[in-house]
C-alpha cells in the first residue's frame, strides 16, 4: 500500500525519490504530523492498545495524574511533549525527516496540546517548540500549527511562535464562511481577515504566517459547504454523533445533491466566491484537494475512516467540475 518495491527499505527509497523529483519541479513537501497523541488510547485500553510508550514509561510519555490519562486530544491520551525526554525524542524525529528524507516543512495536528506542561498547564514558551524552532539546522524549515486542541485551548494568533511559526487561521475560515453565505454584521471582520489579520499576526510575524483556508481535510469539502446545512455521517458508524456540528454552511436552498439547475448554478457561484476571497487575501492560501473540481463527500464531514471513492481524487469530472478547474487555473 505504501511502496511499489517489496524490500524492507523500499518505502524509504521511494519516498526520498518522490521528494527529490518534486523538488526538481519546484514543489516543496510538507508532512502533516501528529505528536499530540498516540494509538495507545487511555487507561481503558491496556490490552490491544498496549504498543510502545505504555510499556516504556507511561508517566514520562503521557500527561497523567494519579494514573489517569489527561485527554486533551479526544483520542484517550495526550503526549507529554515538554517532558525533557519526550522533547528530545520529538526533536530527533523532526531532524530525521528533514536531514534524511528532505522534508521542507510540517503541519502539526492539534498543536495547542504540544504547548502543555507535564501537568497539562499551557506554557508561554514550551521547551519542545522552542527546541526545534531554534535548532540552526532547521532554520529554513517551515512550521505550521493547528493552534487548538480538543478541549478548548484556542491559540489562533497566540501560539508560541518565536517569530517563526505559521498558524492555521481558524478565525479567517469562520469569518469568510459567514460573510460569503450572507450573515449580517461580518463585513468589518471580513475586511480585517482578507487584509492579513493584522490583529492576530504582529509582534515579529507577517501576513504570510496566517495560513488562510476555507475548508480542510477535517470537515466539509468546499462543494459540500454550499450543499449541506447539516452533516451526514451515518455511514461512519457513530449514529451521526461524530464530526463538527457548527459548520457555518448553507445548502443554497435544498439539502444535498440535486438536479435543479438554479441551485447548482448558485452553488458553483458560491464556490467561486470563496476561492476569489481566498486567493486574493493577504496571507498564505491553503486549498483542499478536490475543491478545484467541486469534489463532494456526500455531506460526510468526518470521512477519515472511509476508504472509498468519496475520499479519492477523481480524474474524470463533470462538465461543471471542468469549468471550476478552468476558473481556478485562471484565478491562480
Amino acid at each position: 500500500r505504501y511502496a511499489v518495491g517489496s524490500e524492507p527499505w523500499s518505502a524509504l527509497d521511494e519516498f526520498k525519490t518522490m521528494v527529490r523529483e518534486l523538488h526538481r519541479a519546484g514543489i516543496e513537501v510538507f508532512l502533516d504530523v501528529v505528536f499530540n497523541h498516540t494509538a495507545e488510547f487511555g487507561e481503558s485500553f491496556l490490552g490491544p492498545g498496549f504498543f510502545s510508550f505504555k510499556g516504556l514509561a507511561t508517566e514520562t510519555y503521557y500527561i497523567t495524574k494519579q494514573g489517569k490519562f489527561h485527554d486533551y486530544t479526544g483520542c484517550g491520551n495526550s503526549v507529554s511533549l515538554n517532558n525533557p525526554i519526550v522533547a528530545e525524542w520529538f526533536h530527533i524525529c523532526i531532524r530525521y525527516w528533514v536531514h534524511e528524507m528532505g522534508i521542507d516543512g510540517f503541519r502539526f495536528d492539534l498543536a495547542a496540546e504540544m504547548t502543555r506542561s507535564q501537568d497539562g498547564t499551557p506554557l508561554d514558551s514550551p521547551p519542545a517548540i522552542e527546541r526545534i524552532t531554534k535548532d540552526p539546522t532547521l532554520r529554513d524549515i517551515k512550521f505550521i500549527a493547528e493552534p487548538w486542541d480538543a478541549v478548548g485551548l484556542y491559540q489562533v494568533g497566540k501560539f508560541p511562535h518565536f517569530g517563526h511559526w505559521g498558524e492555521w487561521n481558524g478565525k479567517y475560515r469562520d469569518c469568510v464562511r459567514k460573510f460569503i453565505k450572507g450573515d449580517q454584521g461580518t463585513m468589518g471582520e471580513f475586511a480585517t481577515r482578507i487584509c492579513g489579520s493584522a490583529d492576530l499576526y504582529q509582534n515579529g510575524r507577517k501576513p504570510f504566517h496566517s495560513i488562510n483556508f476555507i475548508v480542510a481535510h477535517d470537515g466539509f469539502s468546499l462543494f459540500d459547504l454550499v450543499s449541506y446545512n447539516e452533516k451526514h455521517n451515518q455511514e461512519n458508524g457513530e449514529n451521526n454523533n461524530d464530526g463538527e456540528k457548527h459548520n457555518n454552511s448553507w445548502n443554497c436552498g435544498l439539502e444535498g445533491e440535486t438536479g435543479q439547475n438554479d441551485i447548482n448554478t448558485l452553488r458553483h457561484r458560491q464556490c467561486k466566491n470563496f476561492m476569489v476571497a481566498l486567493m486574493l487575501s493577504a496571507g498564505t492560501p491553503m486549498i483542499l484537494m478536490g475543491d478545484e473540481y467541486c469534489h463532494s463527500k456526500g455531506g460526510n464531514n468526518n470521512a477519515w475512516c472511509q476508504d472509498q471513492p468519496k475520499n479519492y481524487f477523481h480524474w474524470n469530472t463533470s462538465k461543471a467540475g471542468h469549468e471550476m478547474r478552468r476558473f481556478m487555473e485562471k484565478l491562480i
